[in-house]
Parts: structure tokens; C-alpha cells; sequence
């Protein structure tokens, strides 16, 4: 009977082949058949695998075609690698491929990766989740072609002034202004990270009322983070509890 192999769904990370987790890397050394997202993963991040592992691009598939594609491998006892870029979990379109991998009783694993939005972050030299200023994240993007809920438009999660990471919406930048500016105000920062850790990575920051135009200078339309948020203007000196010297915890006296 030929040994069968759990599809593994891997992060790919934010391009940069070295910002790949250990755990992913193996599990590219190790596939037999990778089944990439052609259109986001960089050929780079492919450098990891084997020699022998044949290797296809999903751009051009449907779902059909790329579970197939995927149960094919398994079926012959192949190591199968489902390579998503950034984090498989965030826009990932994952839960459909694994339902149906579930209704075909075919067995999968999940690797996360690290998302576009922690590189930009790295890069920026910030922190999400500065005291006193924002202690949330919000990942969300503009409803388009695929739709958002209403309770989730941006205009609602706006309100909440928590710092924000605006995935997809690159080519709807003027929108994005209109309603960022309305509760952050139009002069507070905002930044635009365009292909983060990839060679072509560029980061630009400016203020709401420029972001549409500012955008449109670079020639940035698509494959960027929108990001804004308190932990943009913190002066550098914010400091937490955690460090304090006056701050006792479990491993910790006050000093």
C-alpha cells in the first residue's frame, strides 16, 4: 500500500526567501510537488525546494483544478506543498481548499508565515501596539470585489482610531483617504508599504490628505499595505509597565 502524506498548506512570508519560517523551508526541501500561488510568491521563496520536486503555478486554476491537482500528488504518495504568500491564514482563501480536501477525507497540516504587515512594521522600525496610544491591530481591506461585511466596513472599524493595517485596497487609495481622513484627521501620518522585503520594496509615509496623490507619484496601485494609527505619532520615549524598574511581576521585584 503506498504511504500517503498529510498536504501541507505553507506560508510563503512577504517575499524575502530568508523571512520564510524554518518549518517551511523544510517543508519545501522535503516536497515532492509544490503547488504555488504564481501570481504573489516570488520565484525566490521556490530556491528552498529540492532539486527533484516538480512545481506548478495556481494563477491560471479554479479551485477544482487546484484541489485535483493537489489529490493527484497525494494520491501517488507525494509529499504535496500548497505554497500561499504571507500568512495562508489572512486572505488566503485556505478554508475552501480545505473543506473540499476534507469532504475527499484527504488529510492537511498548516504552516503559518509571517504576513506583509509585520514586515512593514520591521521596516518602519514601529510598533503596532504602543501604551497608552493603541493596544489593537485591525487587519481589514475595502469591500470590492469581493464584498465586506457591513459591520466590517471601514468607515465603522475607523472609529475605533486603533492602529490598522488596510490590505487590497491599494487601487481604491482616494476612498481609503476620504474615510481614513474623516477620524484620524487629514494631516495625521499614514504609511504605504509597497512590496515589502521584496527588491522592489519601497515604504513611503505622508499624511492622509496627500495619500491618493502621494500614491499616484510612485506609481502605486496594487501590492501595497495602507497603514495608519496612533503608534505612527507616539514620540519614540513611550514606554510600557513591562520594563518599568517601579513595575514588579512573577520574575521581577520592584527596584
Amino acid at each position: 500500500m503506498t504511504k500517503k502524506y498529510p498536504i501541507i498548506f505553507t506560508g510563503a512570508g512577504p517575499g524575502a526567501p530568508d523571512l520564510i519560517t524554518v518549518r517551511g523551508m523544510k517543508a519545501l526541501e522535503e516536497a515532492d510537488y509544490i503547488l504555488y500561488a504564481g501570481s504573489l510568491v516570488p520565484e525566490a521563496v521556490l530556491s528552498w525546494a529540492g532539486d527533484g520536486a516538480k512545481k506548478t503555478s495556481s494563477a491560471g486554476m479554479h479551485l477544482d483544478e487546484m484541489v485535483d491537482a493537489m489529490a493527484h500528488a497525494w494520491d501517488k504518495g507525494l509529499k504535496v506543498v500548497r505554497l500561499h504568500t504571507g500568512d495562508p491564514s489572512l486572505y488566503g482563501a485556505i478554508a475552501e481548499q480545505m473543506m473540499v480536501l476534507e469532504q475527499r477525507e484527504i488529510p492537511y497540516e498548516v504552516i503559518p508565515g509571517v504576513t506583509a504587515a509585520f514586515a512593514a512594521a520591521a521596516a518602519l522600525k514601529v510598533e503596532y501596539t504602543v501604551p497608552e496610544q493603541s493596544q489593537t491591530l485591525i487587519f481589514t481591506r475595502m469591500s470590492g470585489r469581493t464584498p465586506v461585511p457591513e459591520k466590517e466596513s471601514l468607515e465603522r472599524l475607523a472609529a475605533h482610531n486603533a492602529s490598522m493595517a488596510i490590505y487590497l485596497s491599494a487601487g481604491m487609495a482616494k476612498q481609503v483617504q476620504n474615510i481614513l481622513a474623516g477620524t484620524y484627521g487629514p494631516q495625521a501620518p499614514v504609511a504605504v508599504a509597497y512590496r515589502v522585503s521584496h527588491p522592489e520594496e519601497r515604504i513611503v509615509v505622508t499624511i492622509l490628505d496627500r495619500l491618493a496623490e502621494t500614491m499616484a507619484e510612485n506609481g502605486i496601485n496594487r501590492l501595497a499595505l495602507i497603514i495608519v494609527g496612533p503608534f505612527l505619532e507616539t514620540e519614540k520615549d513611550a514606554r510600557s509597565l513591562l520594563y518599568d524598574r517601579a513595575f514588579a511581576h512573577g520574575y521581577r521585584d520592584k527596584s
